[in-house]
């Protein structure tokens, strides 16, 4: 199974990358520098939320009946004049319920290292999400997922599985840079420079993002 990053290196990942950066009139490369750091640290939220009954609960009554996959179908669909409303809120909300209250820290964290306004990072996750969703459902149907346990699995192997070391690297790094377990809050801080441990996030966001 492949991991969640190589997503963005498919043809399916840069329709996505176009699209979102045509939707928020960003260049190309900085809309794919803020989804590369952003997908892991969605994909983790979901994962956090995973690891006790009712998230996991959540979580598969959301792919079971809206959430199925069928989002990657389309995309061209999806971009084609403009982002709905519909798919806005539904990200949105997505957002509200994996990330709570760290929602804006970690906005204002890729933005600060992509060079973009958090307000725009704010739209590029709103879209994101609906579509990390969807490849979620989409895993799951094919893997025939079905419980608490399974979806944890699942989206371990989403999180951790990737086919280039240095991407392999940049999401071991991401998930727990300090050890404490907490994912937004290492990303937050580390790509803020609250973290001294330039060897972590923050040097290897360098090494993949230049220094902004």
């Amino acid at each position: 199974m492949s991991g969640i990053l190589d997503l963005l290196n498919s043809d399916l990942g840069q329709t996505i990358i176009n699209g979102v950066s045509n939707q928020t009139k960003q260049p190309k490369n900085k809309t794919q520098d803020v989804l590369t750091m952003a997908l892991p640290v969605l994909m983790q939220a979901m994962r956090n939320n995973a690891s006790n009954p009712e998230g996991a609960q959540g979580i598969l009554n959301a792919i079971s009946n809206k959430h199925d996959g069928s989002i990657l179908d389309n995309l061209d669909g999806l971009f084609s004049g403009g982002i709905s409303d519909t798919v806005m809120s539904d990200g949105g909300n997505i957002l509200n319920h994996i990330l709570g209250n760290k929602q804006q820290h970690i906005e204002t964290a890729l933005g600060a290292k992509s060079g973009i306004d958090s307000n725009t990072v704010a739209q590029i996750l709103k879209i994101a999400a609906p579509i990390v969703m969807g490849l979620l459902g989409n895993q799951a149907k094919q893997n025939k997922v079905t419980n608490s346990s399974g979806l944890e699995g699942l989206l371990g192997n989403l999180v951790n599985t990737n086919s280039k070391n240095q991407e392999q690297s940049f999401i071991e790094t991401i998930l727990d840079a300090d050890g404490d377990g907490s994912v937004i809050d290492d990303v937050a801080n580390m790509v803020l420079g609250g973290n001294k441990k330039k060897s972590g996030l923050g040097g290897m966001l360098g090494g993949l993002f230049g220094n902004k």
